[in-house]
Parts: C-alpha cells; structure tokens; sequence
C-alpha cells in the first residue's frame, strides 16, 4: 500500500487536481497533504479533493516532508509537488513500481526539460568532487521522489533549496538501494536568475555539510568548489543583466519612512476621521472612497509639500542606479495616489508608476478617487481578492513584455504580501505584518536601501 505526500503552500488553483490524481493511482490509500500555513484555500481544496491535510510544524519543504513521513501509515511513500499539472497519470506507478518489485529501495524521478542551470554547474560537479563513487544521476536535485518509510526515517530533511540533495546522499550513504525513473515531460516553475545564487549557494552548503567528514573534503577541494560557485554566480549576472526586468518599490513606509495619509491627516486636522474610516471599514473600495473624501478641498500644492515633508528612506538613490545597471525597469505601485507617486516617479526619475488616480478641477482635489482597473481581477490574474496589487504587478509585466519570475518588489504590509509571493524575488523590508515576513524570499528589517543592494550583489 502506498501514501503521497504533497507538500503545499498557497496552491489553491492546482492542489485538487493533484490529489485527485494520486486518489486515483493504484494501491494507494492514503494521500496527505502538509500545508506550510497557507493564507488562499489550498486547505479546504485538498479535503475536498478528499486529502488528509496537517499543517506544517515549520516553515519550509524539509519540515512538511518530515511531518507528512511521520504521518503516514504505509511503508511505501511518495512526494510530488501541489502546484505542477503536468504529471503522466501514471507518475505513482512509475515512481513505485521499482520498489514494489523489489529492485530499489529509493527512487528519483528525472523527466525532460530544460537543462538545470544549478545541477549542470554546481551540484554535478560537487558530487563528482566529494563522492567520485555516486552514482551518475540525470536531475539529482528533482524533488519528484518515492521511498521506503524505513529508509527515509533517518533522512535529516535540510531546510531551503538543499532538501532534495541532502536527501538523494542521506540515502546513499544509508547503503540504499537507488534508481532514477523517466517520467516524461514535465512543465515546472524555473527559478529566477536572481534566485539561482541563493539557490546554489544552499544547494553546494548541504553537499558540503553532508561531506563533512570525508578526506577529499580539505582546503584544496574548498578552493576548487569556490571557483565552481563564483564561475556560476558570473554567468547569472551576465545573463541577468542582459534581460529585461522590472523592480516595484512600494511607496508608503517603503520608499518613505511615513505614509501619505497619515502625515497628511496630522496635517489637515482629520486624524480622527481617518482612524474611524481604517479600524470600521473593510471593503478596499469603499475604504479608498472614503479616505480620498477626506482631502476634499486641497490644493495640489498642499499635498505635495505634505509628501516632501515625509523623510525618504536612505538609500533610494543607490538602489535605484543599482537596479538599472542590472537592466531593471523600476516603478511604483502604490494603493496611494498617482499625484504623489508621479511626484517621486519624477524626482528619482523612475520609469512608472501605477496608483489610485486622485481627481482635481481647478488644482482642487475634488473628493472623488478612481481606482484603476489594473488592480481588478482580469483574465490572467494570479490571486483571487478583488483588488490587489499583485493584478498591477501581471499589468505592468504585459505591458514590458516581462515575465514575473523577472521581478522583484519590495513592500512593507498587507497590502503587498501577493505581490511579494508572487514575484520572482521579494523582499519584506521593514514590516511590521508576520505574514508579509512569511512569504518574502528576505527579510529586511533595517530603514536603509542599502541592504537590499547588498542582496543584488
């Protein structure tokens, strides 16, 4: 009998369809699915699919691998991705049947695809290095896996992108018996090239980590694994720098060390109107309806003098050169408004903006707002909520020509948590939401730009 795992976070759209796929594989009677805190409705898909769903003790692939190990009834397991569609239907089958008949007691799925930028210059030539004995593995960092739950129990499961290799040499310094199966073709997600150093990096730690005792693990070996990582690291920011990409700044408490509104209610006299309006009104339109009313009657000139009056974070500058010296097209995206964006997309001579657009007659604001609908659901919308930002990041992205995986933003609140998730790379730079701090591949908690150009170095 067979259980699959299958680790998930935030795949509404794609967890039900795995379940149902593994359901209907034969000898399977178990199939869990270890959500990692999952803020969508990747749980109540999967039990409706008619999954057991546990939630994750920690963040991360290594830990929901181990929690879903420990839960599992049977002896024989598989772990397949939540958010690939492209499975054989037989992928169980194929995966299992080498243990089924006794012939391995691990096995690792390869399947076509492009070749992996991090297996072909990083994790290949370690293993050659370290462990002249492994065996020859077409994608030994494929995540696609079946084993026997007694072998796997003494898996130390790594945590970040190191979590497939460490298991692949756990097993083979177990003494496991290890096969590598075709499963054809298979559509996955490729990792950003900004991505792809962190993703070395964590990748070559486990091999050395798991080596660490070894003899040809010295100082010679050290050196020699160093040119490899920074041979890699030169070739990502050759090619990153010929892409293009776009780079999202969001404006308050990001680009500024205030918010708008805010200072502009300290200013104007109607801070208690606005607390009331925040802490009572849940509906984002209606909410942004009323905060525009309250600034009826100001001249254009009072706002932007209220908008200069707010500190800018340090740094701004640098990280902007910084990102278009890498090829980056740099903007705003803000829930403010496009007067006070458009004043910042000027003074640091950025290459757009997208806001609320604040209505003026005669230099006045009138009291009215327009909410664009590039923050509305569209067709190629990837979330759900009915205005968010993650919709003006796929609206500016068609409009450069820009894959997503190409982006990178940087925000601070709930507002911005989609669109950090989504992006290629997200940073969560001082914020004060949890969850914000979740989702982001770095967490940034000093007021200062400068530390997130040392991550792009």
């Amino acid at each position: 009998m067979i259980t699959v795992i299958i680790p998930a976070l935030n795949e509404e759209k794609t967890v039900a369809w795995v379940v149902h796929l593994a359901k209907n594989s034969p000898h399977v009677t178990e199939v869990i699915v270890v959500d990692d805190k999952s803020m969508d409705n990747t749980v109540a898909a999967a039990r409706q699919a008619g999954a057991t769903v546990i939630t994750s003790t920690k963040l991360g692939k290594g830990a929901s691998m181990k929690d879903g190990l420990l839960y599992a009834k049977n002896e024989c397991l598989v772990f397949v991705d939540a958010d690939i569609t492209t499975y054989p239907q037989d992928i169980v089958a194929l995966l299992t049947k080498p243990i089924i008949e006794q012939q391995a007691d691990f096995v690792k799925a390869y399947f076509s695809r492009q070749a992996g930028r991090v297996t072909e210059l990083v994790a290949k030539p370690l293993l050659s290095i370290l462990y002249p004995d492994f065996p020859q593995f077409v994608q030994p960092l494929s995540g696609m896996i079946a084993g026997k739950k007694s072998f796997l129990g003494n898996v130390d499961f790594e945590e970040g992108y190191g979590v497939d290799i460490g298991i692949l040499i756990d097993m083979y310094q177990l003494g496991a018996r290890i096969k590598e199966v075709d499963i054809g073709h298979i559509e996955n997600k490729m990792q950003a090239l900004e991505q792809l150093g962190k993703m070395s990096r964590e990748v070559a730690g486990v091999i050395l980590k798991k080596s660490r005792n070894k003899p040809a693990n010295n100082f010679e070996t050290l050196e020699y694994i160093q040119v490899i990582r920074e041979q890699m690291e030169f070739a990502i920011r050759e090619k990153s720098t010929a892409l293009k990409k776009v780079a999202i700044i969001d404006m308050d408490n990001t680009l500024l060390r205030g918010s708008f509104i805010t200072t502009a209610a300290d200013r104007f006299g109607f801070k208690k109107e606005l607390i009331d309006i925040v802490t009572t009104q849940t509906n984002a339109f209606i909410r942004t309806k009323q905060l525009a009313a309250l600034l009826k009657g100001q001249p254009i000139s009072n706002l932007l003098q209220v908008a200069d009056a707010i500190p800018v974070t340090p740094g701004i500058e640098a990280l902007i050169a910084a990102l278009k010296e890498r090829g980056f097209i740099v903007g705003i995206i803000s829930d403010s408004y496009d007067c006070i964006t458009n004043h910042y997309k000027n003074k640091y001579q950025l290459d757009f903006t997208l806001a609320n657009e604040l209505e003026f007659s005669k230099s006045m604001v009138t009291g009215e707002v327009k909410i664009p609908s590039f923050f509305l659901p569209h067709g190629t919308s990837i979330c759900q909520h009915d205005y968010c930002k993650s919709n003006a990041l796929v609206h500016i992205c068609r409009h450069y020509n820009i894959s997503i995986a190409d982006t990178i933003t940087i925000g601070d609140g709930e507002n911005d948590i989609c669109m950090v998730k989504k992006s290629g790379i997200g940073f969560s730079f001082c914020a004060t939401n949890t969850m914000l701090d979740l989702v982001a591949d770095f967490v940034i908690k000093t007021p200062d730009f400068t530390e997130v150009i040392r991550y792009l170095n």
